[in-house]
């Protein structure tokens, strides 16, 4: 296990690829953990240093007490990067991930060299949908709301035809720390990015899925139109997009990134 101690937390992380290929950083979505991106590893490790890690609350990065803020989660990147002693990077963030990527495109943009934003918004739910979904877990567990959240994650069809795909998601999430989870809701529900979002100036790509009930393709529009130059991509998934069409995500991704 590599683990990064960042002072406030311990950030479990993997740093995989040719050592003169550019770096590239994946994000996690709520829930999850960095195994959500196994699909796009073999591409990605073919011209990339790839940085993948836990995010603060899940996985086998520690759980400190929250609630977290995205400026925070964020942060935790920047101390991630300093560790290894890396300058920039390209960062590839889902979801939550991406409301990361946002974070640092406005805050640290001479850390970020490419920004990808996948499948998030610049304000994702309403505080009622979180304060919900917090009680939820509160009182039972993340198993409360697995069944739920994993319908969200992926179209009736996927579901249909890829069952053990669902299944292990379903048991990612439900493995995940209660009170990471919590914590990571709250920095979610208290993100709005809505009025800064049109400063990000690196070259970004917006990638969104057409049956998305979480960050809608609407939503995923408006980030692609505030934010100068940024490419729109759309497929034909809910919301973890990068499993569900997890072909096309990577192409796309690595045709935007240049790799």
């Amino acid at each position: 296990m590599c683990i990064a101690d960042l002072g406030h937390c311990r950030t479990y992380y993997q740093l995989e690829g040719p050592t003169a290929g550019p770096l590239l950083v994946l994000s996690n979505s709520l829930g999850t953990d960095m195994t959500m991106w196994d699909a796009q590893m073999p591409a990605f490790l073919r011209s990339c240093r790839v940085l993948r890690y836990d995010t603060r609350g899940h996985g086998k990065s520690s759980v400190s007490p929250g609630p977290y803020s995205i400026q925070q989660l964020a942060e935790d990147v920047i101390r991630l990067l300093d560790f290894l002693n890396e300058g920039n990077a390209y960062f590839c963030g889902l979801s939550m991930g991406g409301q990361i990527g946002m974070w640092l495109g406005l805050h640290h943009s001479d850390r970020v060299r490419r920004l990808v934003l996948c499948n998030t918004s610049a304000r994702i739910g309403t505080p009622e949908l979180w304060r919900s979904r917090i009680e939820a877990v509160r009182h039972g567990g993340v198993q409360a709301i697995a069944g739920d959240v994993v319908a969200r994650w992926f179209s009736l069809e996927f579901r249909s035809e890829q069952p053990e795909i669902v299944h292990s998601f379903k048991h990612l999430l439900a493995a995940t720390s209660a009170r990471g989870y919590v914590a990571c809701c709250e920095a979610i529900r208290d993100a709005d990015l809505h009025t800064s979002i049109s400063a990000i100036r690196i070259p970004t790509a917006i990638v969104s899925g057409t049956h998305d009930p979480a960050t809608t393709a609407v939503e995923a529009r408006y980030l692609a139109q505030q934010i100068s130059g940024a490419e729109y991509i759309e497929l034909p998934a809910a919301h973890l997009s990068n499993v569900e069409c997890s072909a096309t995500f990577t192409k796309e991704v690595s045709r935007f990134l240049g790799t």
